[in-house]
């Protein structure tokens, strides 16, 4: 219950976005500026010419949808545009843009002159506005048309023969012009910010996820210098059909790496076993619908459109498990971009009825890839960061739980200084003259007696204690073994071994039990583990010799002996 009221917010923005575009379609059609008109069809018969047509509207069919003519060469004219107001000062006619080898836009006149404009691939490139609309500017004759005509040579009819025309004034095509302009830019923008922080973010943490997310987010960007006709402003002698080949496959490639991006960032179990494989046929699959396109159309161009469509149709359909396996996991960020996940595959789920002519042809749908996929972006973000947050607090726990472990090996778990193979790794190397100070005990197995183990080792922990409270912050204080201590300390800085003594009597023993130490001391250096042994021997000797002169006293070795 927590998850779904989580993803409430995600899901009344999901519901928006689709009331925008089909649950009010005039309203979604505003953002095409420009009075709409129909057209009527007529396929193109020898000996026709724009003066028969336009005298011979009975031909025309404006009944049956456009799709439904297939491929080949057609008429497309306009009814009467006496009923279009202000159109003495709409001088512009914009299309959706489809792949079609040529047209031909002639205008009627109330003179009965014709003007003709004619546009093949190359030119109807130089005439793309943003949002991939086509604009054909009419002749300045004194009076506005009456009636429009298209002559559309090898259209290959996917979506359409004419689609969405609409007559527009000057300032609603730049007003166009600038409001995709907008939209365009801060989708660029937004894609070169999660650019940025992505791989600034892989260069610290090197996961595979974050290099599959910016293949994706590269793809959309370039796919949107494309599909927006932003490309066709940087290279207007580029073929506009050659443009769409390029929608085709960076599409694809969006599509291929959000995949992989699923298949690095989810746990294994999410794309383990049957949906795994699914992921890579279906990935293989549109890859060989794409190139077919890109290689062959036109020659069978609905054919490679319909498989590229279908292809596209088990990228979603594998989506699905996927979804619904991250959404089973435990940890919320995989719950949250199986809901960000939502929305593509909702609109793809939509742009491809439309591609199969079930849904009719919206400016909006044909650009929904880039408001669904601003809308991934963001909840997806969100949840890498989450995944990163995450990453980042099991890798400190780890570095920490590192730490622990190398200190516990370190430490005496009784005393907690240093055991004996941590203190002799760290002393010897040391620089310099320095101070040793072999502490043990006296009597402890008469300790152990009359207080038990556990009081023995309550003395154990306060002998400890008291070491560590009067040795300097140079000192390395250790356990070697029993109830035998050591102290090592640059010789400048070293202690009197009296102040271990008088504050070991004093200490609070169990029981008010009086404790004393023996202390055998030498200086020397430790650069070496024979300079350590011959070190060690000596402060030995001393300690011997503070026992057998009666205990509780310390000793300094007089000379250094090998």
């Amino acid at each position: 219950m927590q998850r779904i009221r989580s993803i409430l917010p995600i899901l009344a923005i999901l519901g928006a976005l689709t009331a925008i575009l089909f649950a009010s379609p005039a309203r979604a059609q505003n953002a095409v500026v420009g009075t709409p008109f129909s057209v009527c069809i007529a396929e193109v018969h020898p000996g026709d010419t724009p003066v028969s047509m336009f005298s011979s509207l009975a031909r025309f069919d404006c009944a049956t949808p456009q799709t439904r003519f297939g491929p080949g060469d057609y008429w497309a004219v306009s009814p009467s545009l006496a009923g279009i107001p202000n159109l003495g000062q709409r001088d512009r006619v914009r299309t959706a843009s489809l792949w079609q080898d040529a047209v031909t836009l002639y205008a009627l006149y109330p003179d009965g002159r014709i003007v003709a404009q004619t546009y093949d691939g190359h030119a109807a490139t130089r005439h793309l506005q943003l949002g991939a609309i086509f604009e054909w500017k009419l002749p300045e004759m004194g009076t506005p048309p009456v009636r429009l005509m298209w002559h559309v040579h090898k259209s290959a009819n996917l979506r359409g023969i004419v689609l969405a025309p609409r007559l527009a004034t000057a300032a609603q095509s730049a007003n166009a012009n600038l409001s995709m302009a907008a939209i365009y830019a801060g989708f660029v923008g937004f894609c070169f910010a999660l650019l940025i922080y992505n791989l600034a973010m892989w260069t610290a943490l090197r996961h595979r996820f974050q290099l599959a997310y910016c293949a994706m987010v590269a793809s959309l960007l370039v796919y949107t210098l494309t599909s927006s006709g932003t490309l066709a402003w940087m290279n207007p002698v580029m073929l506009n059909n050659d443009r769409l080949r390029i929608n085709y496959i960076l599409l694809t490639s969006a599509a291929i790496t959000a995949l992989m991006f699923g298949r690095t960032f989810f746990p294994r179990a999410v794309t383990a076993g049957w949906v795994g494989r699914m992921v890579d046929i279906v990935a293989t699959l549109l890859s060989i619908a794409t190139i077919a396109f890109a290689l062959f159309a036109p020659w069978h161009i609905r054919l490679f459109d319909s498989l590229y469509s279908l292809s596209f149709a088990g990228v979603m359909l594998v989506v699905v498990p996927i979804v619904v396996r991250a959404w089973r996991e435990p940890n919320p960020q995989f719950g949250l971009f199986a809901a960000a996940w939502a929305a593509p595959v909702l609109f793809a789920v939509l742009r491809l009825l439309g591609n199969l002519a079930l849904v009719p042809w919206s400016f909006w749908l044909d650009n929904s890839t880039i408001l669904s996929m601003s809308f991934e972006a963001i909840i997806s973000t969100m949840a890498i960061a989450y995944r990163i947050r995450r990453l980042s607090v099991e890798r400190d726990e780890a570095i920490e739980r590192e730490i622990i472990a190398a200190r516990l090996a370190d430490t005496d778990p009784l005393t907690g200084l240093l055991n004996r193979r941590a203190f002799l790794r760290q002393a010897i190397g040391s620089e310099g003259e320095q101070m040793l100070l072999l502490t043990d005990l006296d009597h402890f197995k008469h300790v152990n007696e009359t207080l038990g183990h556990d009081g023995g080792d309550e003395v154990l922990r306060i002998f400890a204690r008291t070491l560590r409270q009067v040795a300097p912050t140079t000192a390395l204080v250790a356990r070697m073994g029993g109830e035998e201590f050591a102290m090592l300390m640059p010789a400048d800085h070293a202690i009197a071994p009296d102040l271990i003594l008088t504050k070991l009597r004093t200490a609070r023993m169990p029981f008010d039990l009086s404790v004393t130490a023996s202390i055998g001391a030498c200086a020397g250096p430790t650069t070496s583990e024979p300079d350590w042994k011959a070190m060690y021997r000596r402060a030995d000797r001393a300690l011997f010799d503070a026992k057998q002169a009666g205990r509780d006293r310390a000793r300094f070795a007089s000379s250094f002996a090998a």
